[in-house]
């Protein structure tokens, strides 16, 4: 039986170095994603563009992503734009295409499977690829891998190659940006062990804090944990797989076809909204998820029985509510209608902050039974009057 050779593809900064490919001029420079369409680029008379920079900014955004430039001062995705401007106010801030990641997402996967086929999917910008059954060796078929990654499309992407995943997922953040990492299990006290218990995909804050707070910092000091002791703060199941896991075991295989559970669409306003006082702009953004959500089930192939929504008050509560119809649907105005009546079993008494549409229980449209009618699924969205 072959090795298993596990490479994790990650495309380096990957929103950001799309857009240099479009603005190169700012090459170099702190770039921050995300915000409103108005920080789009002005074209003056002479023909130079001129960018927005945080220092301008004011709103409640959150960054998309960062060039390393602006990592480097401390700016990375899921933070406030705000906080953002106060460490790097002269940052460009540019807003996100998501057509446009997406168009580049396809190139570079398209190269990839062009050389080997077996390739895991695991979002816009990442992908596992099983190497155990090609014949060449590593090194150069993993710089094969990034060299068309690079040809199709202008951007540098990571690599680590390990014998399983979650080994291989830790490798291709070693040596960013443009690393190629390849690991064996003997290399795991020297590379691996020294590093945050953080590094290992699966350990999220909560779980590192409490670590941290058991004395428990590096891979190497979980390793050594006793597994008694770890069970007796964080349960059978986690403690055994955060015991594996320090060791380096993941048996998981490279799933080279894997079915989306959910389609959703969320958008967070720039200032909060009140479900009577700003019922119009309430009810178009509302429309506007629905149908995004039944565009996204087309271009993906599928139909979907459970609705639901998701709402964030002003003061950060959020809830949420869905509803199973007796046929799945990709039709807008039945995902709108179904949403509507979720809406109507929660207060809206509050301002809001966060507005967000989902549909689950997918399936293939030729698997379903035929779409229901509008008519099947009763009630208008309103915002008021509830």
């Amino acid at each position: 039986m072959k090795a298993r050779r596990i490479a994790h593809l990650d495309m380096d900064a990957f929103y950001a170095s799309v857009e240099l490919l479009r603005y190169p001029e700012l090459r170099g420079r702190p770039v921050v994603i995300g915000g409103r369409s108005t920080a789009q680029p002005q074209t003056g008379d002479d023909g130079v563009r001129h960018f927005t920079t945080l220092r301008t900014y004011a709103g409640r955004g959150v960054v998309t992503t960062s060039t390393y430039e602006a990592r480097a001062l401390g700016v990375f995705s899921a933070m406030g734009i705000m906080k953002a401007a106060q460490l790097a106010p002269d940052a460009v801030l540019l807003p996100a295409d998501f057509d446009a990641y997406r168009h580049y997402s396809k190139l570079f996967k398209a190269a990839v499977t062009s050389i080997v086929p077996h390739i895991e999917d695991r979002g816009i910008d990442e992908i596992y690829i099983d190497l155990s059954e090609e014949p060449d060796e590593t090194l150069p078929l993993a710089s094969r891998l990034k060299d068309a990654v690079k040809e199709a499309t202008g951007l540098s992407c990571s690599i680590g190659v390990a014998p399983n995943k979650l080994l291989a997922k830790i490798c291709s953040d070693l040596e960013k940006p443009n690393g190629l990492t390849i690991l064996g299990h003997d290399d795991i006290p020297v590379r691996i062990g020294p590093l945050p218990v953080r590094k290992i995909n699966g350990i999220g804050p909560k779980s590192n804090e409490k670590l941290a707070s058991l004395g428990i910092r590096t891979v190497t000091e979980l390793a050594h944990a006793d597994l008694g002791f770890l069970q007796e703060h964080f349960g059978r199941s986690y403690s055994a797989w955060l015991h594996e896991a320090a060791h380096g075991i993941d048996d998981r295989p490279v799933e080279t076809r894997s079915e989306p559970k959910s389609v959703s669409r969320e958008t967070t306003f720039e200032r909060n909204l009140h479900a009577r006082q700003d019922r119009d702009a309430l009810s178009g953004i509302f429309t506007a998820l629905c149908t995004k959500v039944a565009e996204d089930l087309k271009r993906k192939g599928y139909v979907g029985k459970t609705i639901g929504i998701k709402l964030r008050y002003a003061d950060f509560h959020t809830v949420t509510r869905d509803v199973t119809l007796p046929a799945p649907t990709g039709d807008a105005a039945t995902i709108r209608r179904a949403a509507g009546e979720c809406l109507r079993r929660v207060p809206l008494d509050q301002r809001l902050r966060l507005l967000g549409v989902r549909i689950g229980a997918l399936s293939r449209p030729g698997d379903a039974p035929a779409e229901l009618t509008p008519e099947q699924v009763q009630g208008e969205l309103k915002f008021a009057d509830q």
